[in-house]
C-alpha cells in the first residue's frame, strides 16, 4: 500500500505551500523593496523548478536531457530579452 501513496507529490505540495507562505510574508511584513524582491525572485524560481520536476515529471522520461536543454534555452532567451530591453530602453544604449 505504501508504494501506491504519492509521497513525492504530497511533499512537493507541502513545500509549495511553504513557499507561498514565504511570499505572502513578504507582502504582510514591512520589508525593504530590495529584500522583498530578492525573496520573491528566489521563491518564484524555486517554485517553478519544483513544479517542473515534481508535478510535470520533467526528469522522469528517457529524453530528460532534451527537456532540460529546452528549459535552459528558454531561460537564456528570456534573460537576453529582459536585459536587452533594459539596455536599450532604460540605460539608453540605443546609440542616439
Amino acid at each position: 500500500m505504501r508504494e501506491l501513496f504519492p509521497m513525492k507529490q504530497v511533499m512537493g505540495f507541502a513545500f509549495s505551500l511553504v513557499l507561498t507562505v514565504v511570499a505572502l510574508a513578504v507582502y504582510f511584513l514591512d520589508m525593504s523593496f530590495a529584500l522583498g524582491m530578492t525573496i520573491l525572485l528566489i521563491t518564484a524560481f524555486i517554485q517553478a523548478g519544483l513544479q517542473l520536476v515534481v508535478f510535470m515529471h520533467a526528469g522522469e522520461s528517457e529524453d530528460k536531457n532534451a527537456i532540460y536543454l529546452n528549459i535552459y534555452y528558454g531561460i537564456f532567451i528570456a534573460l537576453v530579452t529582459v536585459f536587452g530591453t533594459l539596455l536599450i530602453m532604460v540605460w539608453d544604449m540605443g546609440g542616439y
